[in-house]
């Protein structure tokens, strides 16, 4: 099980959306150098006010390619880094990991997949109405999220558009993906 990265992406400052780069280099540990959101412990602000000791288990953020064909048939244009994602992937299925999964980036970059992103009203603010492309409900009534995965890095390396990413299950019972 595999697929690609169609695009990276970081930003040094707070900004929902971030500038494409011809490469991004992961940290163990710490995520994407040089972006905001680095770091051992959260960066995002809503995370830091509720508790500045969390683990950041935010630090890589993915988004499947796929889904800016989805929000297009709507009428949404949306990009790679559009919505602040450092990593665009095509051909995985992304929601459908489970925690623990590890993902295999170009050479040598691992990441760990932690949750999913949970969309905020930023989203809106991007384009008005997006948020309701990207949060639904399912048949049950429950909250469905398609607004791509975090992670954190296990192991360092440079990420480029055209690597390859391969899938490594965890062992036992997955755990579906919840928000984080």
């Amino acid at each position: 099980m595999g697929g690609s990265v169609t695009a990276v992406s970081s930003n040094g400052e707070y900004s929902f959306t971030k500038p494409n780069r011809e490469s991004i280099t992961l940290l163990a540990g710490l995520g994407v150098e040089g972006d905001v959101h680095a770091g051992v412990t959260v960066k995002h602000r809503s995370r830091v006010a509720q508790d500045p000791t969390q683990p950041n288990l935010r630090q890589v953020h993915l988004i499947h390619e796929e889904l800016f064909a989805e929000v297009g048939d709507a009428g949404f244009e949306v990009g790679p880094g559009r919505l602040g994602e450092n990593i665009t992937t095509r051909d995985i299925d992304l929601l459908g990991l489970p925690v623990g999964a590890l993902l295999r980036i170009g050479d040598d970059a691992v990441v760990e997949v932690t949750g999913l992103r949970n969309p905020c009203v930023q989203i809106d603010a991007f384009q008005h109405g997006l948020l309701k492309q990207v949060v639904g409900r399912d048949e049950a009534g429950g909250l469905v999220r398609r607004a791509g995965i975090m992670s954190v890095v296990r192991t360092g390396g440079v990420v480029r558009p055209g690597d390859t990413i391969e899938v490594e299950l965890p062992d036992g019972p997955h755990r579906p993906l919840d928000r984080v």
